[in-house]
């Protein structure tokens, strides 16, 4: 058979764009040679509809292998119960969690989507948001924090029947247990998206929501570097916030709904390719190496921050507690504009996103911040000397981003010193 030039190119230009820039959006990372190894495997080959030991196909008894191996490392990495690893993204996972404890109609409160919320937690163009209630708690003005005290208010004055914890562009370590108090005020589920510090999470530098939440789900890429995808994770029994009685116990009730609200509800047939890699990434986890990893990235991010806002910017709520920051640019520069600042880093090979900050005054599609992480560069082996370099870098665009002479500067400079980190060096 012939070779796809055409798409082989660009994979190699693609390549090529990743070896050379500096990879700054919080919900990307680079995978190990062998995480891709597996996601590019005969497993893409297999139809296994259903789920190990119960598939509508025959020929599953080595993908039921991988599925439970996979299971079996992410049961240990985050001490859970129960574990769903079939969901194609973490949105899939939210959606099957909405679909199993809501109802058409039904009202559940998630942060803010301007003020750092995800678009699965109540955006209008979301099935979240187009299915059911959406009720949004905010972030205090002044500190950039969620507000426990207002949530509470809203909580128990919307009865919500579920309250999500977690979202895509939030710097700060989450207070599960005032949120869980919350939830069993109003009788509501408590669900957590760890999305984004799920890796920080698993290495223990951060809570495990497991201790408090009914239901957690998260994607399988950003800080714990496996293939792009999505889990569902349960803790031990926890009280039936319904009230109602059951002989199976309520975890084990609710997997079974789970599971089934993954598929049939909203899946076919699961990605065995994708959970072969998820299990190694699973793996990759459990060693200590990851933990030494996960260490850099928040230092990576701290100095990050820090050296950002000696230069003059503005990071809402003045630091980090995990991988990422969202710089609100109106106070060094009140006139730039996200997207602006996106494309003049984007052309110096500095990949951020623009992203709207809270209270922004401008529409998503311009917003008024850009969010920065740091998985990927850590990954790459950066240290702390290095995140002092790209705040230097990112505000010598920033300062001239019309300068077309000094953004090829810095593209040059950004490509020679990428020379010398490869793509996966911790």
């Amino acid at each position: 058979m012939k070779r796809d030039e055409e798409i082989f190119n660009l994979i190699e230009k693609e390549h090529q764009r990743q070896l050379k820039g500096m990879e700054l959006i919080a919900s990307e990372n680079f995978v190990s040679d062998e995480v891709m190894q597996a996601m590019g495997s005969c497993m893409t080959n297999k139809y296994a509809e259903g789920y190990p030991g119960h598939r509508y196909y025959g020929g599953c008894e080595i993908v039921d292998q991988s599925e439970e191996l996979a299971r079996t490392r992410l049961k240990q990495l985050f001490d859970a119960e129960w574990v769903n690893v079939q969901p194609h993204s973490g949105a899939q996972a939210n959606a099957a969690v909405f679909l199993t404890v809501l109802n058409p109609g039904d009202k559940f409160m998630g942060l803010n989507l301007d003020q750092g919320g995800h678009l699965s937690h109540g955006s209008a163009v979301n099935t979240s948001g187009i299915i059911y209630h959406p009720i949004a708690y905010n972030l205090d003005p002044k500190t950039g924090r969620v507000n426990y005290d207002e949530m509470e208010e809203i909580a128990l004055r919307e009865k919500p029947k579920m309250i999500i914890g977690g979202g895509s562009a939030y710097s700060r370590e989450w207070d599960y247990e005032r949120m869980r108090a919350i939830a069993d005020k109003v009788g509501a589920i408590f669900m957590v998206d760890m999305a984004h510090p799920a890796g920080l999470i698993a290495a223990g530098l951060l809570k495990n929501p497991l201790k408090y939440a009914h239901i957690v789900t998260s994607t399988t890429h950003k800080t714990l570097r496996g293939p792009r995808g999505g889990v569902i994770l349960m803790n031990k029994d926890f009280e039936n916030p319904w009230g109602k009685k059951t002989k199976k116990g309520i975890t084990k009730m609710m997997s079974q709904l789970l599971d089934s609200a993954v598929f049939p509800g909203i899946q076919g047939g699961p990605l065995e390719h994708v959970i072969a890699a998820k299990a190694v990434a699973f793996g990759e986890a459990l060693q200590p190496e990851f933990k030494e990893y996960a260490k850099q990235v928040k230092k990576n991010a701290a100095v990050l921050a820090d050296e950002l806002m000696k230069r003059g910017y503005k990071i809402v709520s003045d630091g980090t507690d995990n991988h990422s920051m969202l710089v609100d640019l109106r106070t060094k520069f009140p006139e730039l504009d996200g997207k602006v600042a996106e494309t003049a880093l984007v052309s110096a090979d500095i990949t951020v996103n623009k992203n709207m900050v809270p209270y922004d005054t401008r529409s998503a599609f311009k917003t008024s911040g850009i969010r920065l992480g740091t998985p990927a560069m850590t990954t790459r082996g950066a240290k702390e000397d290095l995140m002092i370099k790209v705040a230097e870098l990112i505000d010598e665009v920033l300062t001239n981003v019309t300068d077309e002479k000094i953004i090829t500067k810095v593209r040059v400079e950004v490509n020679n010193i990428m020379k010398n980190y490869p793509i996966f060096a911790f």
